[in-house]
């Protein structure tokens, strides 16, 4: 019984000191993940389901100039949660008037730490205008190595609160920052045909 409960929890990490295989975690490994992330100090702060579902949901009547564009999501000072960071999170409102919204986007994300993000993303493939969330993990080269693990290791927990999202992108160094990188989730330069407004540069 011993041996089937470590089981279970190297499920739910992903990986095991024998074996590499990722394994999707399952509605039944819940216990076994706050478990974990009690363990490990980090918990997932009530506001993050409550801001994925302010910018999931699109409710009549409301402004759609108040609705957010991007929320970024970090660990506290105390490391000891992930929350919303509402100070550099933007609204629609904030980028309508912005030449370039992928660059003021991309621009929320430090080079010097991590971060999580979603991001509200508005493209053009070869049939129509769309609008999909993006989750965001960037771990850079410069960020400090213990906040790199808790961010890694905090993903698939927090991923779990956040339910639906089609899309990942992850950025490790400046070259992953490139609109092209993201527009190959999207489904490649030869499917999408605008980001954000803007025509594809070749």
């Amino acid at each position: 019984e011993g041996r089937k409960e470590e089981e279970e929890e190297e499920a739910v990490v992903g990986f095991s000191a024998t074996s590499t295989p990722f394994r999707t975690p399952t509605h039944s490994s819940l216990p076994l993940l706050n478990k974990l992330n009690m363990a490990s100090g980090v918990a997932i702060d009530a506001a993050v389901a409550k801001t994925y579902e302010e910018i999931k949901v699109r409710l009549q009547g409301a402004d759609e100039r108040e609705r957010f564009k991007l929320v970024i999501m970090r660990l506290s000072d105390d490391q000891k949660s992930i929350i919303v960071d509402l100070e550099n999170s933007l609204k629609v409102k904030d980028v309508e008037n912005e030449a370039n919204v992928f660059e003021k986007i991309i621009n929320k994300l430090p080079n010097d730490d991590c971060r999580y993000a979603l991001y509200d993303c508005k493209y053009e493939n070869l049939n129509s205008l769309k609008e999909d969330l993006v989750f965001i993990f960037s771990a850079p080269e410069e960020a400090p190595l213990r906040n790199k693990m808790v961010y890694s290791s905090s993903k698939t927990a927090l991923k779990l609160k956040l339910p639906g999202l089609k899309f990942e992108w992850q950025i490790n160094d400046q070259s992953d920052k490139d609109a092209l990188n993201l527009v190959a989730k999207l489904g490649g330069p030869k499917t999408i045909k605008t980001l954000e407004g803007k025509p594809l540069k070749p």
